[in-house]
């Protein structure tokens, strides 16, 4: 994880990213479009160089078919955790 930043936005991401992997753990029981939800992919916007995992996620959140939906959160859940990889801002070792 990216030392410049400041504690707080390495707090941001982590729980943020908790807070999706939880979405994809429950999408094939339920929909996860919640506030929640919605709250931590804002707050991943601006450490994401591209915005369609975030979209996708939440679309893909909103679906009532459960196979579509798990299928479509888990893949933009790999794809934005590329993407803070990719830019240094998540490091899974780091959080656990």
């Amino acid at each position: 994880m990216d030392a410049s930043l400041p504690k707080h936005q390495r707090i941001v991401i982590a729980l943020s990213v908790h807070i999706l992997r939880s979405g994809v753990t429950r999408c094939g029981e339920a929909r996860v479009d919640t506030i929640e939800v919605r709250l931590a992919l804002r707050c991943l916007l601006p450490h994401c160089r591209e915005r369609w995992p975030l979209e996708l996620y939440w679309d893909a959140a909103r679906q009532e078919n459960e196979i579509g939906r798990a299928q479509g959160v888990t893949a933009a859940f790999n794809g934005i955790v590329r993407q803070l990889r990719l830019a240094g801002r998540y490091d899974e070792t780091a959080s656990s």
